[in-house]
């Protein structure tokens, strides 16, 4: 018996298996939930149909988070193939990539928005969707953050903004789907050798310093990520909504 046995989750933001949304599938799979995935864009549906495979999951279809039509598309795969969702897992974010080693005063204006829009806005596009999906019997929602939401991570600019405006979500979010017993957190995870992670300068000096000033002594692993994502979607996190909970070794419990 796993800790999501019978329940149904929908992952967004799988890009490769290196990726933290796909350690958090890995898990939700293993603790018995049956999993569907999205992709955007003909290059990661082929990344992303052989995981599928290796997790026997569902691949919905093509899902850009800046398209209503494409999520009301998908939320509606998703009621024909199951009547209802259990748990929600948001993986998606996004910033230009020169705005991840310029100054983040130069950021424009359009940059800002599109940041902010993918990253922060389609938690709140796909809660919406996901809420007559998990009213009759509950739900959770679970969105990834980082420590530069709370602090100004050289080089994480815009994103570290970005994450901020996720993490309020995630608050006012909770508040409104609390009554239908919907539960929404976040994850703020230590530094992972991700796809993300590659656009950021200097990342490997960022990952250096919190193996050495942690607690711990040592970098966060994904499937430390998996296993709170799925604590926290499942039962075992019935008292817990509206939280940011830090999977990072303990970095973000230090001072300068």
């Amino acid at each position: 018996m796993g800790i999501a046995d019978g329940k149904r989750a929908l992952v967004i933001g799988v890009a490769n298996d290196r990726s933290l949304a796909w350690s958090i599938t890995q898990e939700l799979k293993n603790q018995g939930a049956e999993i569907a995935l999205t992709y955007q864009g003909e290059a990661l549906e082929k990344r992303i149909k052989p995981l599928a495979e290796q997790v026997g999951a569902k691949v919905i279809g093509e899902l850009d988070v800046t398209s209503d039509e494409q999520i009301e598309s998908v939320f509606a795969s998703i009621k024909k193939m199951w009547g209802g969702l259990d748990m929600l897992v948001h993986a998606v974010a996004f910033a230009e990539r020169e705005d991840l080693r310029d100054r983040f005063l130069n950021v424009s204006r359009k940059n800002f928005a599109r940041a902010l829009e993918i990253s922060a806005y389609s938690l709140v596009a796909l809660a919406r969707a996901a809420e007559p999906l998990m009213e009759t019997n509950g739900g959770a929602i679970l969105t990834l953050s980082y420590i530069g939401a709370v602090r100004a991570v050289p080089n994480y600019n815009v994103m570290g903004v970005a994450k901020a405006t996720l993490e309020a979500c995630v608050r006012y979010l909770a508040v409104d789907l609390g009554p239908k017993n919907i539960r929404v957190n976040a994850i703020s995870a230590g530094p992972a050798r991700t796809l993300s992670s590659s656009a950021i300068r200097d990342y490997y000096s960022m990952a250096h310093e919190v193996e050495q000033r942690s607690p711990l002594k040592r970098a966060m692993k994904t499937e430390e990520v998996g296993g709170m994502a799925a604590a926290l979607l499942s039962g075992l996190g019935s008292g817990v909504t509206g939280q940011t909970v830090y999977v990072d070794v303990g970095y973000s419990i230090v001072g300068v």
